[in-house]
């Protein structure tokens, strides 16, 4: 039941090129930093990555972008990378853009075992091309399936060595919902805690869902747009 791993280097161990990732995140909130951070470093491509956003040029999935690692951008938001428009303009990255409904629903679909479901998001647009369609009550609905991420990988605020989250805020965002949804699920978290320490009524995601966790370390928690105002 030990799932703990010294940091980010040594839980990413088997990912390897081509493979598919989940990465939680909203924006630059409750992104797993640490483990980016070890995919950029282990140099691997052809990577098919599932997120709410691309990230920013230097920051989040940018930074993989930046070394031409991601094959394919699955997302409902990429306006703030201006690399990934680069790409996606040259032919050299593969981008599928979904409802962000859908993209949540496609992930909390695949951990709860549900292969498929029917949604009015998309429908008579380029998001509806090629899928079934059915009428509920004189309403048409498009098929989606349920995402099949060989990894996920997610950041909390706090866990334990069984897995056992808790995320903290505006973190609590693609986070959990992910993290039951890969075949391995990665967490880093802020502060690893003792067992017992964690209040099991505050916990977000239970331990049986994470395979793998670690404390990270030297977070930025990047703002990705401030917007302020002079005092009157």
């Amino acid at each position: 039941m030990n799932k703990v791993f010294k940091n980010a280097q040594e839980a990413i161990f088997d990912i390897e090129s081509n493979v598919t990732l989940m990465l939680g995140g909203f924006g630059l909130c409750g992104i797993p930093e640490n483990l980016i951070s070890a995919l950029v470093e282990k140099g691997i491509n052809g990577l098919t990555c599932i997120s709410n956003n691309a990230g920013v040029d230097d920051f989040g999935i940018g930074l993989m972008l930046q070394k031409k690692q991601v094959r394919k951008m699955i997302s409902s938001y990429v306006g703030e990378n201006k690399e990934f428009e680069r790409q996606l303009l040259s032919g050299e990255l593969e981008v599928e853009l979904i409802p962000q409904g859908t993209l949540a629903e496609r992930c909390r679909a695949a951990g709860a075992g549900i292969p498929a479901f029917f949604t009015p998001a998309g429908v008579g647009t380029e998001v509806a091309e090629g899928k079934e369609t059915r009428d509920f009550n004189g309403k048409t609905y498009i098929l989606e399936h349920a995402f099949d991420s060989d990894f996920a990988l997610v950041k909390a605020w706090k866990g334990d060595r069984y897995g056992n989250l808790i995320f903290k805020d505006t973190a609590r965002n693609f986070n959990p919902m992910m993290a039951m949804a890969g075949k391995v699920t990665i967490a880093e978290v802020e502060e690893l805690v003792t067992l017992g320490e964690l209040d099991p009524n505050q916990v977000h995601v239970p331990g049986i869902f994470v395979h793998r966790i670690f404390q990270g370390d030297n977070y930025e928690k990047r703002i990705e747009q401030r917007t302020v105002r002079t005092r009157e």
